[in-house]
């Protein structure tokens, strides 16, 4: 199985986080990792035309003006790109990651994530982008994009670092949830953790019977695994327990057939990550 990480990162207060996040994970499953900044289309372009009123001469020298600015901001935009990533491969060097491979792209994000995706085991990235501290209510839109896409796992860090010790699976009995709980028993990031299957709605005979079999498929793996039933809304209930329980990772699966699909695919997918503290690892 492919054992390599995509960080990517950029110069929001979330990089640092999502750098010893890459860390653990890495180490977890020793892995590389490979560190990414990609730099948009419009950085380092010109804002707008201002030489549209001016005569022939004074507009020509304008337009040398515009594009000498031009080639400046694009040349200051990899500057800082270059740093980002220096910056990054420090924090995962010295938490001893084995293989740090920089990449510094130009383009839409998801072309680029696109491009290296085959090889890779997860990506890491952070709640919020550039913007977070003017945009406190809202998710980053490439993180977003990414989630809807992405083919493998996405692990979006929390604003900080802290060690994980309890992790929370919002369990719902679907095939994805199910999927979730097998990818967790064959994976080494989660040994020596407590595990924590929640499902929130009614208690029914069924959905027990499923909460008993995700739980022996994660015993039986070596894991510290318990199972709840709280009744109530799946947004409400995982906030809540969260919150009260002192966990340190949120695991969900990607799709379901009860209302936490609607915390992934849909405006709740916002609401829901953004409401949490800790980090939450999205299962496809």
């Amino acid at each position: 199985m492919t054992s390599k990480i995509l960080a990517l990162v950029d110069g929001s207060v979330y990089s640092e986080s999502v750098c010893h996040h890459t860390a653990w994970i890495a180490g977890r499953l020793k892995a590389s990792v490979d560190v990414m900044h990609v730099l948009g289309r419009r950085e380092g372009a010109a804002r707008q035309d201002l030489s549209g009123s001016l005569r022939l001469g004074a507009r020509s020298a304008l337009l040398e003006e515009l594009a000498a600015a031009d080639e400046q901001r694009a040349r200051l935009a990899m500057t800082k790109g270059r740093a980002i990533l220096e910056d990054a491969q420090q924090i995962l060097q010295a938490e001893n990651v084995g293989t740090v491979r920089a990449h510094l792209r130009k383009g839409d994000i998801l072309d680029a994530v696109r491009d290296v995706e085959p090889d890779l085991r997860a990506i890491v990235i952070g709640k919020r982008g550039e913007a977070a501290d003017f945009a406190a209510g809202h998710l980053g839109s490439n993180l977003e994009r990414i989630v809807r896409t992405s083919k493998v796992p996405v692990f979006v860090a929390s604003r900080a670092f802290r060690p994980i010790s309890k992790v929370l699976v919002a369990y719902d009995g679907s095939p994805s949830a199910m999927k979730a709980v097998e990818r967790m028993s064959q994976s080494p990031v989660f040994r020596d953790l407590a595990v924590t299957l929640l499902y929130a709605g009614s208690d029914r005979v069924a959905m027990r019977d499923r909460l008993d079999d995700a739980v022996l498929t994660l015993s039986a793996a070596g894991l510290q695994t318990s199972a709840r039933i709280v009744e109530g809304e799946p947004e409400d209930v995982l906030q809540s327990v969260v919150a009260d329980a002192g966990h340190d990772l949120l695991v969900m699966g990607a799709y379901g057939h009860s209302r936490i699909r609607s915390l992934i695919i849909g405006s709740t997918t916002t609401a829901m990550v953004q409401a949490v503290q800790i980090p939450v690892l999205l299962y496809r």
